[in-house]
């Protein structure tokens, strides 16, 4: 990805992807491509032309919902209302899937979530909320 700076006012849709403790474990979740899942992520923001983007954060803190991914609203988003929204036992190729396609269509507050995907939404605990916001 260009790593050139982007402004705050065209900051686009952005997959924050835990990798803390629990999340992309390979021993506490056995038979899953945790590697292979950030390597589709990533290609696929690549691909996307800069519709969205990657990265990874320690530990979240809620790891009874690993893996957890956080779906940040882009610039566009945030002013149109949409918040963060959290992902939980994102581990499936479906969810994968929809996580790319629901970031490339613009993320929260620009496009509505795939329903199946809605379904993983949770509310983490408060601190756990302050900590994604670094």
């Amino acid at each position: 990805m260009n790593r050139s700076v982007i402004r705050a006012a065209d900051r686009p849709c952005t997959l924050v992807v835990c990798r803390g403790c629990c999340c992309g474990n390979r021993r506490k979740h056995r038979g899953f491509d945790h590697a292979g899942q950030l390597d589709l992520l990533r290609a696929s923001a690549l691909a996307s032309g800069g519709r969205f983007t990657v990265r990874t954060t320690d530990c979240l803190g809620p790891c009874d919902h690993a893996n957890v991914i956080v779906v940040q609203p882009s610039a566009a988003g945030r002013r149109a209302g949409g918040r963060a929204a959290w992902i939980g036992f994102a581990m499936d190729d479906d969810c994968t899937e929809e996580l790319v396609r629901w970031a490339a269509d613009g993320g929260p507050g620009v496009a509505d979530p795939p329903a199946a995907l809605a379904l993983q939404f949770f509310r983490p605990p408060r601190q756990t909320r302050n900590r994604a916001r670094r």
